[in-house]
């Protein structure tokens, strides 16, 4: 595969560690979004030296807001051997220790019309003291999280040469299933990312990030989990803690159950309707789609009514789901 350039402090021995592993008979594919997001992790907190502290590890394994719990796992016991690697080479590194998986009892939010309204009018409306690109990159960047399904950090990993304009459709490379897709703009957000691009990237080379701070580095999804509190504070929407939502990833939740619900009321059978919702968003299976499916069909009974035994048949009755 073609591997992207990583940019931090560890760079030269991320590569060595993946050309190792290659040649130890392992699917380089597995590791190297795994050790992209640790590269990317290493730029945010400004880690200058071939050091990772004890302060590092706990910022490194601390499970963040939208993160599933099986994503949560996967990213810091699979960075683990890295670490371990690196301290067998010589460097100062505090090695993780593995955490245990849980089983999730995440409950998706779906914002309703006006809430989204309001969300977006506090979008449209921010001013930002420390950041005058936020005005004029955020409404792009929440319109792609809710009108397209997109993940924050697909939407994060947006470079300039990921965009089409002229077909009005964005590559996603970052993708947290490592299968790369193809998102395609309305007309309404064509028009905005047009508008967004002739003012702030037009000038950029094709391999840097469209979403940026200031200073030109990529913009963290932690600013972006902030700044999503701060715009339900404004539109009055209540924040209501303790894994209810309403998260940054609830605008995916919210963009699968309309475009489920809308494929259906357009007269498009269950059967055709699923694996195009599931191929959309990126799915490896129409399984990972499955909560959507119930999700719609308990928000409005007439489908419910329309396609229970059929969905049973599929999936079999309801149990958990993972967050994804």
């Amino acid at each position: 595969m073609n591997r992207s350039k990583f940019e931090s402090v560890f760079s030269e021995e991320i590569n060595q560690y993946l050309d190792h592993m290659l040649v130890s008979g392992y699917k380089e594919r597995s590791y190297y979004y795994l050790l992209r997001k640790f590269d990317r992790f290493c730029i945010e907190y400004e880690i200058c030296q071939p050091i990772f502290t004890h302060q590092h590890a706990k910022e490194w394994i601390h499970r963040k807001e939208n993160e599933a719990s099986t994503t949560h796992y996967a990213r810091v016991n699979g960075i683990k051997q890295f670490l371990i690697y690196l301290n067998r080479k010589g460097y100062q590194i505090f090695v993780t220790k593995d955490i245990s998986h849980r089983e999730s009892d995440f409950q998706p939010y779906i914002y309703n019309e006006d809430e989204i309204s309001r969300y977006f009018h506090a979008v449209d409306t921010y001013e930002s003291s420390w950041n005058r690109k936020n005005a004029i990159q955020f409404p792009v960047l929440f319109r792609l999280l809710y009108c397209c399904g997109t993940r924050i950090n697909e939407t994060l990993g947006i470079r300039k040469q990921d965009v089409d304009l002229e077909d009005g459709i964005i590559k996603l490379f970052e993708t947290k299933n490592d299968c790369e897709r193809y998102i395609v703009l309305n007309n309404e957000l064509r028009e905005l990312m047009q508008k967004y691009a002739e003012k702030c990237f037009y000038l950029l080379d094709d391999d840097q990030y469209i979403f940026t701070i200031s200073n030109g580095k990529r913009l963290s999804g932690d600013t972006v989990y902030e700044c999503h509190r701060l715009f339900l504070q404004k539109a009055g929407i209540p924040y209501l803690g303790g894994g209810r939502g309403p998260r940054l990833h609830d605008w995916r939740h919210t963009f699968s159950v309309r475009s489920f619900k809308q494929m259906i009321d357009s007269g498009l059978d269950m059967y055709v309707a699923l694996p195009i919702l599931s191929t959309y968003l990126g799915h490896k299976t129409i399984y990972a789609t499955e909560r959507y499916v119930r999700l719609t069909m308990s928000l409005y009974p007439y489908i419910e009514e329309r396609f229970k035994d059929k969905i049973n048949k599929v999936f079999g009755e309801a149990e958990k789901y993972e967050n994804d």
